[in-house]
């Protein structure tokens, strides 16, 4: 060898060093990036879904002493918690600035002989009940101005129904107790007068359409069935229900109808060795909170049993000692209890949780608050008024919540739900992820169940039956069917597909029975019929005969699809279904998801086991042949076998293609979260649910968390099934890798 030639070997062995070691060097750098881009995506997921598990904290902000002798009746603050107020037994209004240390920013007494006062359960807004029989309801306003472009609230006081006092009385007997409640319009108004007797007056509303103002139009009746003793009187948002309370017995009555009152029930709602101490509206006026001397506050709500509802006991909390005051949450189903030794205890009904115990006052309480966004309380103690930050921004969001039954307002049992919205304000958020994810694996069960049996069956015949100059037509084709947006595919299942299912329902399960059953009676007629009439057919072009046997099947089933549908449904399969057997029938429903994604997921699982089969190596099926087995038994003892590490693959990547997808499932399953594996009914799936509430949700809300904590769960689904399926295969390859 010459010197020439060996510098050119010596020069080219040094470019094929430096370019491996670039490749392995790039590799490596991609592979670690990947790594690193999964591990922030998780790490980030963790942190947006992380602060809706922190519980509850609470911080003393402020303290002074309030102005006059009156006790506090209602206590409150304006949304941007600088300005405070209290109404007094004594029919004292005072305002206070809370940036200011408390200094009185003004002060009005409302007229009249006062006898009574009482508080709204839903508003900001108190009542004041006279000798006369009348009575006047006030509420706090703050316009807010920006003189010299500074924010100024001014503090004063309106009155929704009037300055003139309303005659609840018609014999002007003193009010002694009073209760109310307003739907906007309406006012409804129950008082305990003098000598005992109890009188509910509901006062219309209608707009004067000349003066704007509103006219109110007085009806008053007598309670039937009143008990001896009236301890507390209680009337909801809703203007339905009215409670009594006596001793530890709760008097139900409905009063929908002022013309027309009857005692619902009377029910003993004291908790187990306790006696009733407290009792309040939760938010929205549909659970009543009963508070006892023993610590427990239980919840009561309507349910339906046995055709009509009643109120049932729901659950109970345990506070730190015997509860003296309840205070509701003003837009949330949370609420907090002060015991008769100041300690506080803050609760949320949905999640059934306890978020806050701690001692923040002494003996002395009279009245407590929560601010409009739920983040300051106020503590009124002896003439001085105590201010805390409260951080519970997520009440709501509880893994027993998420994971687990929960009975939610107006439902007749536990259930689990999904329901992130609702046009009512006093909703109450359902965020289970049982329902949705439940969705998530019946779109991907029935996907599988289209798509492993086709896309395995066909990767077999494909590589080990079909003749060479076939497969390089037919593996391309099929695996050019996987660039196929998968968005076309579901906008095809749900205009397309879904109705024509719906139309042709028995043509769809005779397509479902007798499609088989044509290619094992095709393949049974070929195996019989003469061996020159076989051998005209090239060795591994058979399966293009089945092609006319698979569309005179369908055709045939569609087209005698109506006579079958009238013949032995009744002309209406859909309405059989739900009437004679009770199956539910949704037009996009799991047959239509596991058509459409089972033909997206086709592809995937094709391509990897057909590889796996097409891979195994010929000496083992040569070797199998020549020893007299034949090619069945070949395929079914050795090729299988070899090739099902990557057979079970090509599965688990088909199984994770389905929990991922996307447009399919939310453009033709309905997107229903229910709790059914039903073939005929829908879902709502985790990735569905993503892409269709993210847009609307509000950031940093427990709506918008909780969505990224189903991200996660997806997440998480995805690395359990690939984490399973490298486990399963690796031991499948050390199994089989002796063959």
């Amino acid at each position: 060898m010459s010197a020439q030639t060996q510098t050119m070997a010596l020069s080219g062995s040094r470019k094929r060093w430096l370019k491996d070691r670039l490749a392995q060097a790039g590799v490596t750098a991609g592979g670690i990036v990947v790594l690193v881009a999964l591990l922030l995506i998780f790490f980030y997921l963790l942190y947006v879904v992380k602060p809706i598990f922190d519980g509850a904290s609470v911080e003393p902000v402020g303290e002074f002493a309030l102005d006059g002798d009156g006790a506090p009746l209602v206590l409150g603050v304006e949304e941007q918690n600088e300005q405070a107020y209290t109404f007094s037994e004594d029919g004292t209004v005072h305002f206070y600035s809370l940036l200011e240390q408390g200094r009185v920013l003004s002060s009005v007494s409302v007229e009249g002989e006062i006898t009574t006062a009482a508080a709204s359960d839903s508003k900001p807004m108190a009542a004041y009940g006279l000798s006369d029989g009348s009575m006047r309801v006030l509420a706090p306003k703050f316009d807010v101005s920006y003189p010299d472009n500074v924010r100024t609230i001014t503090p004063g006081l309106t009155y929704p129904f009037g300055s003139s006092p309303l005659q609840v009385d018609e014999q002007g007997r003193a009010l002694e107790q009073l209760s109310f409640a307003t739907n906007g319009e309406d006012l409804l108004v129950a008082a305990v007068v003098a000598g005992g007797d109890i009188v509910l007056t509901r006062f219309s509303g209608k707009e004067n359409f000349l003066t704007g103002e509103l006219e109110l139009s007085p009806t008053q009746v007598a309670i039937p069935g009143l008990p001896a003793r009236v301890e507390q009187v209680l009337v909801t948002p809703n203007l339905r229900f009215m409670f009594v309370r006596s001793g530890n017995e709760v008097s139900v009555y409905d009063v929908r109808n002022i013309n027309k009152l009857r005692l619902r029930s009377v029910i003993p709602m004291n908790a187990r060795g306790g006696n009733i101490s407290a009792m309040t509206l939760l938010a929205g006026g549909n659970s009543l909170l009963v508070g006892n001397d023993n610590g427990v506050v239980s919840q009561w709500f309507e349910v339906a049993k046995d055709g009509k509802r009643e109120f049932t006991f729901i659950r109970e909390f345990e506070a730190s000692g015997p509860v003296a005051h309840i205070a509701n949450e003003i837009n949330r189903k949370g609420f907090v209890t002060v015991s008769t030794q100041g300690e506080v205890d803050i609760f949320h009904t949905t999640g059934n949780s306890h978020l806050f115990s701690e001692k923040l006052a002494g003996e002395g309480v009279s009245a407590l608050s929560f601010s409009p966004r739920n983040n300051l309380l106020l503590v009124a103690e002896q003439g001085r008024l105590s201010t805390f930050e409260v951080d519970n921004e997520h009440p709501e969001v509880t893994w027993k919540a998420m994971w687990t039954k929960v009975w939610y307002e107006g439902y007749p049992e536990p259930q689990y739900v999904w329901q992130s919205t609702s046009g009512s304000s006093d909703f109450e958020a359902k965020l289970s992820l049982v329902p949705i994810s439940f969705g998530t694996i019946k779109a991907a069960f029935y996907a599988l169940l289209f798509a492993v049996p086709i896309a395995i069956a066909g990767a077999v015949y494909t590589a080990y039956f079909m003749s060479p100059g076939l497969r390089k037509v037919v593996k391309p084709t099929v695996e050019i069917m996987e660039a196929l947006p998968t968005v076309i595919l579901g906008f095809l299942a749900g205009l397309w597909l879904a109705p024509l299912i719906e139309t042709h329902l028995p043509g769809v399960v005779m397509v479902l029975v007798l499609m088989p059953a044509g290619v094992l009676l095709t393949a049974f007629i070929w195996h019989h019929l003469p061996k020159h009439i076989k051998n005209a057919v090239p060795d591994g072009w058979q399966s293009l005969l089945l092609l006319p046997v698979v569309l005179l099947v369908g055709w045939a089933c569609f087209a005698f699809s109506p006579a079958v549908e009238s013949a032995f449904f009744g002309g209406d399969a859909r309405g059989f279904l739900t009437n004679e057997l009770g199956i539910g029938f949704d037009q996009r429903n799991s047959l239509v998801v596991g058509i459409a994604m089972g033909f997206a997921v086709i592809p995937t699982i094709f391509s990897i086991a057909e590889d796996a089969v097409f891979s195994v190596p010929r000496h083992l099926t040569n070797g199998s042949l020549a020893l007299g087995a034949t090619p069945w038994q070949t395929l079914t003892r050795v090729v299988m076998l070899t090739a099902s590490p990557g057979i079970f693959s090509a599965v688990m990547m088909g199984l994770g293609r389905a929990v991922g997808e996307t447009m399919i499932v939310l453009m033709a399953t309905g997107n229903t979260p229910v709790m059914d594996f039903s073939i005929f009914n829908g879902m709502r799936t985790l990735a569905a649910n993503i892409a269709v509430e993210m847009p609307e949700a509000e950031v940093n809300s427990s709506h918008y968390r909780v969505l990224f904590l189903a991200a996660f769960v997806l997440f998480v689904f995805t690395f359990l099934f690939n984490t399973v399926a490298e486990f399963v295969r690796q031991r499948l390859r050390d199994k089989y890798s002796s063959l």
